[in-house]
C-alpha cells in the first residue's frame, strides 16, 4: 500500500516537472517568434527611413497587401516596433519568474533530473 502511494506521488511530482517543462518551452518559443518579429520591424525600419515619404511601398495587413506612401507605414511601423519590445520584455520577465518557481519547486520536492 505504501509502495503505491510512493508510486503515484512520483506520477504526480513527474507530470508536474513535465508541466513546468513543458510552460517554459512555450515561453521560449513565444519570445523567439517575437523576437523574430521585432527583427523584421527594425529591417524595414531601416529601409524605409532614408526613403522619402511621399514613395509608395507596399505593406500587409492582415494578408492583404496594400499600397501607402511611406510617411504613412513609418509611424506605425514605430508604434508596432515599441509594443512589440514590451511585449518582449513582459515574456522575459513571465519566463524568468516561471524559471525561478520550478526551481523553487524542486528544491522544495528535492527532485534531481537524471537527463533533460
Amino acid at each position: 500500500m505504501a509502495q503505491q502511494v510512493s508510486q503515484r506521488k512520483q506520477q504526480e511530482l513527474q507530470q508536474q516537472y513535465e508541466q513546468y517543462k513543458t510552460n517554459l518551452q512555450q515561453t521560449a518559443s513565444k519570445i523567439g517568434d517575437v523576437e523574430t518579429e521585432a527583427e523584421e520591424h527594425r529591417l524595414v525600419l531601416e529601409t524605409l527611413e532614408p526613403l522619402p515619404g511621399d514613395r509608395k511601398c507596399f505593406r500587409m495587413i492582415n494578408g492583404v497587401l496594400v499600397e501607402r506612401m511611406v510617411k504613412d507605414v513609418v509611424p506605425a511601423l514605430k508604434t508596432n516596433s515599441e509594443g512589440l519590445k514590451k511585449v518582449l520584455e513582459e515574456l522575459m520577465k513571465s519566463y524568468r519568474t516561471k524559471n525561478v518557481e520550478m526551481e523553487t519547486w524542486k528544491k522544495k520536492n528535492n527532485i534531481q533530473v537524471v537527463s533533460q
